[in-house]
């Protein structure tokens, strides 16, 4: 018998189906993996924004990391939206205690229209709890000085090598800061992998389109979905972007809904 590559997402569902969990499954059937997750909050929103958000208790989050881990295992976990602390208690002690390996913390605070998904008080519990989980985490540059606790991102690649350091003496074993940010042309990202003390820039091309839902759900996702099928921390991450480009690419060319549509998650396989 074969066995599936397991990549488990914990995040918040997006009702539009662009970002969040219906982004990340989309992602992990794309790339090869059985993707299977364990919801933290609903969210009602579509492609103009998030109109309302319903927690998931800390309690049913164990439930559901109780359900799933005992029986299906995991060989990559994709962290995303944990809207309050004592989720992020949960998810920690859980993953601790279940050994779970190759752990991608995607930091969401704030939704591409602006809304905040993340309590004040869950970023200290998230920086001292998960961070140091974490195989990689994958912050754009204002989620950067958020967890630095700076009054501004960086603005340049020199500031965005001095972040990426800085982020991981909180404990993750690699950063992937994203310069989507940056003015220009160019869409810039910077891999500092702590124990080799090795820096990496990932260049590429801004993607003309207004169809960008999701972005970071979708990257941070396909690099779990990488660390499942074996790949290493840099093979994964390249293949990502490579991936989230044609999906950006592919994606300008449809429309979906009034705002922010989504990327093209099979475009590989269809179009």
């Amino acid at each position: 018998m074969k066995n599936y590559q397991r990549a488990l997402t914990i995040a918040g569902s997006d009702s539009g189906g662009g970002a969040g969990i219906q982004a990340d499954l989309k992602t992990f059937a794309a790339l090869g993996c059985y993707g299977f997750s364990v919801i933290t909050a609903l969210t009602a929103q579509n492609t103009l924004g998030v109109t309302a958000i319903e927690p998931v208790s800390a309690h049913f989050v164990e439930q559901q990391l109780e359900a799933v881990l005992t029986d299906i295992g995991v060989d990559a976990v994709k962290i995303g939206m944990i809207h309050s602390p004592d989720i992020i208690r949960t998810v920690a002690a859980k993953l601790q205690h279940y050994r779970a390996p190759n752990i991608v913390l995607d930091p969401v605070m704030i939704a591409k229209s602006g809304d905040r998904l993340l309590q004040e008080e869950a970023v200290q519990a998230l920086t001292k709890l998960l961070l140091p989980l974490a195989a990689v985490i994958t912050p754009n540059l204002p989620e950067a000085a958020v967890l630095l606790g700076r009054p501004r991102p960086p603005e340049n690649l020199e500031e965005m090598e001095q972040a990426a350091r800085e982020l991981s003496r909180l404990g993750p074993a690699a950063v992937l800061l994203k310069g989507g940010h940056l003015e220009g042309a160019r869409s810039p990202d910077l891999l500092y992998q702590r124990q080799e003390e090795r820096v990496t820039l990932l260049d590429g091309s801004r993607v003309p389109t207004a169809n960008t839902h999701g972005t970071g759900c979708t990257l941070s996702s396909a690099i779990a979905a990488g660390l499942a099928r074996g790949l290493d921390l840099a093979a994964a991450v390249h293949r990502a972007k490579e991936y989230l480009t044609g999906a950006l690419q592919k994606g300008a060319a449809y429309r979906l809904g009034s705002g922010h549509g989504p990327v093209h998650h099979f475009w590989e396989h269809w179009s």
